[in-house]
């Protein structure tokens, strides 16, 4: 049960966080939280968009800045919904601690200023060991021939041809099916209702929807060749098993 008085913090690290609106309103949901019950104070509430890395992160935060300020002017408690909307740096929150201010996160209540420093040390090692994953996939991509930073075209080329050409496959494939059904008079929606019937899978498994049965007879150029009703039954029969 939160006493005393209070001044809240709340902070997201992107623009796009901070008009959305979102990751502030959670914030504010978890605060309210924390605060309901007891005999409490809210004397001030503080937002920021500011990116939460470097030591210095406390300087590059004029708004944090004034919450601590109101803090020591009014023997108030920092009160904030997560350690990590501080900073994951284990430097800034050590020295966030010597400002002689008192803090709360009201995901961590109970915790003491060496379990947060223990936290922050954590966050901090997640942080590095996502910066370096990103790293190496991008180390990966270009090692295949991705153009960093550059999308577009020439970037996404390959992967659209791959995806045309199999979708080129599966319908080549399929054509002797069709060719059947096709020679029998069947619509497209008495198709549809034959390949779920006789169990062959959809282009991406499961059932035939009747927009994937019309972009695989849109894939297959004119042909003579038509199968018998009794050779299409065979090729069904095959492609099940």
């Amino acid at each position: 049960m939160a006493n005393g008085k209070f001044v809240a913090y709340y902070r997201v690290s992107t623009a796009t966080q901070g008009q959305s609106g979102l990751g502030l309103e959670a914030q504010r949901e978890a605060v309210a939280r924390y605060l309901s019950g007891g005999d409490w104070e809210l004397l001030a509430e503080f937002q920021e968009i500011e990116t939460g890395k470097g030591a210095d992160a406390l300087a590059k935060r004029p708004k944090l800045k004034a919450a601590l300020e109101t803090c020591r002017k009014h023997g108030a408690t920092l009160i904030i919904a997560k350690l990590d909307r501080l900073a994951r740096n284990v430097h800034f929150i050590s020295g966030l601690m010597e400002t002689g201010c008192d803090f709360v996160a009201a995901d961590m209540p109970a915790a003491n200023k060496v379990m947060i420093q223990m936290h922050a040390v954590m966050s901090e090692w997640e942080r590095d060991q996502i910066s370096k994953r990103t790293k190496d996939a991008l180390a990966v991509a270009k090692s295949r021939g991705v153009i960093l930073g550059k999308a577009g075209p020439k970037n996404l080329r390959p992967n659209i041809q791959q995806r045309q050409q199999a979708a080129d496959d599966f319908a080549t494939k399929l054509r002797p099916i069709f060719d059947g059904m096709k020679a029998r008079g069947l619509s497209q929606r008495a198709m549809l209702e034959e390949l779920n019937s006789v169990g062959i899978p959809a282009p991406k498994g499961g059932a035939w929807q009747l927009t994937q049965l019309q972009r695989v007879i849109a894939r297959l150029p004119a042909h003579d060749g038509s199968l018998q009703p009794s050779q299409a039954l065979n090729r069904c029969n095959d492609l099940i098993a």
